[in-house]
């Protein structure tokens, strides 16, 4: 059973940064597709970004581009999201998803294993 652990939520102040982790089980961690969706309170989950397996290939949402970059470190099974220049509208649960097709998918159902989520919270 595929398990992803998310870490590095919180509160910062608007301008701020935060980096996020996203840890998986398992030792076949190369094989899957992981991205990074959110959801804010009485929004519809929506998706941040996406890193393909060997981390060559990114596709960000348009309201994070230039702000946001996700990364992964295979030998450690982690993916990382590393947000800068946060805004109040970024506020949100984050939760990574893992997949293994050959897909990079931007809907939530494209995605088989999911994480508990983590809080961000930006003070305006």
């Amino acid at each position: 059973q595929v398990q992803l652990v998310e870490s590095g939520g919180g509160l910062v102040p608007a301008g701020g940064s935060l980096r996020l982790s996203c840890t998986v089980s398992g030792r076949t961690f190369s094989r899957y597709v992981v991205s990074w969706f959110r959801q804010a309170p009485g929004n519809e989950r929506e998706f941040v970004a996406v890193i393909g397996r060997s981390g060559s290939i990114t596709y960000y949402a348009d309201s994070v581009k230039g702000r946001f970059t996700v990364s992964r470190d295979n030998a450690k099974n982690t993916v990382f999201l590393q947000m800068n220049s946060l805004k109040p509208e970024d506020r949100a649960v984050y939760y990574c998803a893992a997949q293994t097709s050959y897909s990079y998918s931007r809907l939530a159902n494209g995605y088989n294993f999911w994480g508990q989520g983590t809080r961000v919270t930006v003070s305006s």
